[in-house]
């Protein structure tokens, strides 16, 4: 059994399409090297030089932002949901 990771919109292209895909691995660190390794052309969109998450990629396990609850090493089990959201900015109102 794996861990559900769901992709936007602006990701697909790079990852096959697909809106959800399923991913092995114990951390976010884990999976996300994992999805870098298969898709290597959103890697910079999703992880910093030094393996730290992109200051523009919010990453939720479940409903739990991982900046809070332990980075690239928050724990994944199987029947987590794993959701990326890059960060939309805007102008004016």
């Amino acid at each position: 059994m794996s861990a559900l990771l769901r992709i936007p919109t602006v990701l697909r292209p790079a990852m096959g399409g697909e809106a959800s895909i399923a991913v092995e691995g114990t951390t976010i660190g884990a999976v996300l090297a994992q999805i870098t390794e298969r898709f290597p052309g959103v890697k910079g969109q999703l992880l910093n030089d030094d393996g730290t998450l992109h200051r523009f990629l919010n990453v939720y396990v479940n409903d739990d932002d991982v900046r809070y609850i332990g980075g690239v090493d928050t724990p994944v089990t199987d029947s987590d949901e794993i959701t990326l959201l890059p960060a939309v900015a805007g102008g004016a109102w």
